[in-house]
């Protein structure tokens, strides 16, 4: 966040310039395309821990350590 007179104004995540209230976390229309674009091409990911002992993808149980 940027601080003006006292005043807190949040940054743009894509390109950092002042967010505007209608396109809001972003500044513009072309930042929300950016970013919709990242998701769609799946450059965001979640990273998850595969371990070896899981081969069918599931998660163990708490009990098992």
């Amino acid at each position: 966040m940027v601080e003006s007179a006292g005043k807190k104004t949040a940054k743009c995540p894509i390109c950092g310039k002042p967010v505007e209230s209608q396109y809001r976390p972003f500044c513009s229309t072309r930042c929300q395309q950016i970013d919709l674009g990242k998701w769609l091409s799946e450059d965001y990911r979640i990273a998850a821990d595969t371990s070896p002992n899981s081969s069918d993808g599931t998660l163990p149980d708490d009990d098992e350590t």
